[in-house]
């Protein structure tokens, strides 16, 4: 299904793909991950009880789903037959190389975050971004 030259199931697809790395990483990486934060798993399970506990996980979707959208548009300007896995997940590396990776070091530079954070956060983003571009790149644009 497209419109305006998206393939818009490519994108949902891409998107719950993003969505479900995102889980499985920070799973895998949740201990160290808390550690780098200052936070203590007493802190985060008291967070699970407080109101608005699940709009995190609502945001990272619709944040996945935005950015899912914004690389096929990406892909899409390839040109015609340029639109593959190969260059999905290239697209996706420069993607994240050139905004978010670049992004998250300023950030996290200024707000003297602990460097974990950047390669658990920025490894993350750079999963999901490859792997999105690899259903566009696969599904069509």
């Amino acid at each position: 299904m497209t419109f305006a030259g998206i393939n818009y199931i490519a994108v949902l697809i891409a998107a719950v793909a993003g969505w479900l790395i995102g889980a499985a990483w920070y799973m895998a990486l949740g201990k160290t991950w808390t550690a780098a934060l200052g936070l203590t798993a007493e802190t985060m399970e008291a967070r699970k009880k407080e109101p608005g506990f699940a709009l995190p996980f609502i945001y990272a979707f619709a944040a996945n789903v935005i950015m899912a959208w914004v690389l096929a548009g990406v892909l899409g300007h390839l040109g015609a037959g340029q639109v593959t896995v190969k260059n999905g997940v290239i697209s996706g590396a420069f993607s994240w190389l050139g905004f978010v990776f670049t992004t998250m070091l300023v950030n996290n530079s200024f707000a003297r975050r602990d460097w974990r954070l950047l390669w658990i956060d920025g490894g993350h983003w750079l999963a999901v971004l490859m792997v999105m571009g690899a259903v566009i790149g696969a599904m069509g644009v």
